[in-house]
């Protein structure tokens, strides 16, 4: 029988697990496996696909996956390895947080099982946890977790500092009733999946064939989580961020990162990534590996009409001929580009001056003279064009191309 943790190794995303034999045995018995999804957003991003991607993972190794959203958990925020104590967000926004992540999730796995841990303490009062489920954590068992003694110096709330006791009896209710015998999650959270492992198996069941599995964290170069653009967070929400930007986020990674960045977000078997790669690398310049990166995300996430939508866009912005596109595509586009504001300018000069979109009068005449600027695929010759003059897309803006790849949106 084929291991699911061999592939994990050999993909490069497997960090650490509890017991090899039980994951193994959970396997043949086709158990359930979870992973927990705060609600702290109305939408999951980019890191999270991490997580989703190995669900799915598991799923074709027999497993039967579990989406939890914390909507209980998402109330107080996890500590670990933050560096800060976490905004406590309104009850009724948790809700309709969970709500919107339920259907993320549901969306990109149609067949998974999703369960909210409010429902573990809807008729749980404060004493009883106290004395079923503190009274097994010890203190300087907790403190010596790594992701609870890393918050210690900057301040750690006893609000925070309960949260893995959460965890941990989330985890004990799923294994009860959901023949749930596996978590998983990312490297971060191996304190907090322990913490479940010994509850469940020290407090309540002796003989407990309960394990955990973590994932490497995604991460840039500069050791920060990877999800982040210049523009912010890239969310899984096509109304937050669109098809068009999250293929460009990903089509734009360099060569060093790419390899990594398909085994941990797509659910490619490694002989393809490897014959993706070859291919990628006897001809760098065309971005291939960049390319099927991209477009297996997007078409994983928002589906294959959107991933036409994107490859449409980016194909029209290569050409230079963007303002032909459709009106739904074309707004799209132009939210990815630097927004001016036009206030006192009045011909091209100065408003290329006045935008900072050249640095000086100077630069502006010499790309204007060499033919650098256009306006709406108006090439502009003169620098006293009246900007009023040029008719404006949709009546409401200008597209200002600089050179042949920076484009800036004027209104």
């Amino acid at each position: 029988m084929k291991n699911i943790l061999d592939e994990l190794e050999k993909l490069g995303v497997l960090k650490q697990f509890t017991n090899k034999n039980k994951i193994i045995e959970a396997q043949k018995n086709h158990s359930a496996i979870y992973c927990g999804f705060d609600p702290t957003a109305d939408s999951l991003h980019i890191g999270h696909l991490i997580q989703i991607v190995n669900l799915i993972r598991f799923q074709n190794y027999g497993f039967k996956p579990i989406a939890l959203i914390g909507g209980a958990t998402g109330m107080i925020g996890d500590p670990s390895f933050k560096s800060a104590e976490r905004v406590l967000l309104d009850n009724s926004v948790v809700k309709q947080n969970t709500n919107k992540i339920q259907e993320q999730i549901k969306k990109l796995i149609p067949n998974i099982q999703v369960v909210d841990n409010a429902e573990f303490y809807k008729n749980l009062n404060v004493l009883d946890f106290l004395r079923d489920v503190g009274k097994s954590f010890n203190i300087s068992y907790l403190l010596n977790k790594e992701n609870i003694a890393s918050r210690i110096s900057n301040g750690l709330s006893f609000t925070e500092f309960t949260y893995t006791l959460l965890q941990g009896y989330d985890f004990y209710n799923l294994y009860k009733d959901h023949n749930c015998m596996v978590q998983l999650g990312g490297s971060d959270q191996w304190g907090n999946i322990t913490s479940g492992i010994d509850f469940i198996a020290s407090s309540v069941i002796k003989d407990s064939k309960a394990c955990g599995i973590t994932f490497n964290l995604l991460t840039k170069k500069d050791g920060q989580k990877f999800g982040k653009s210049e523009s912010g967070t890239i969310w899984i929400d096509i109304n937050k961020t669109n098809e068009y930007e999250l293929y460009q986020f990903l089509i734009n990674q360099d060569d060093d990162q790419v390899e990594k960045l398909i085994c941990f977000l797509t659910t490619l078997e490694l002989k393809e990534i490897k014959l993706i790669m070859d291919e990628h690398k006897q001809q760098p310049f065309k971005r291939l590996a960049q390319k099927r990166l991209a477009s297996e995300v997007v078409k994983f996430v928002y589906g294959k009409e959107a991933l036409q939508n994107a490859l449409e866009i980016s194909e029209a912005l290569f050409k230079g001929n963007i303002i032909e596109l459709p009106e739904d595509k074309l707004l799209k586009i132009i939210k990815t580009f630097p927004h001016h504001e036009i206030k006192n300018a009045k011909t091209v000069l100065e408003l290329l001056v006045e935008t900072s979109i050249c640095s000086s009068n100077r630069e502006a005449r010499e790309l204007i003279k060499s033919g650098a600027i256009s306006i709406n695929n108006l090439k502009i010759e003169d620098n006293e064009t009246i900007i009023n003059n040029i008719k404006k897309i949709i009546s409401k803006f200008y597209i200002i191309k600089k050179g042949k790849k920076n484009y800036y949106l004027v209104f």
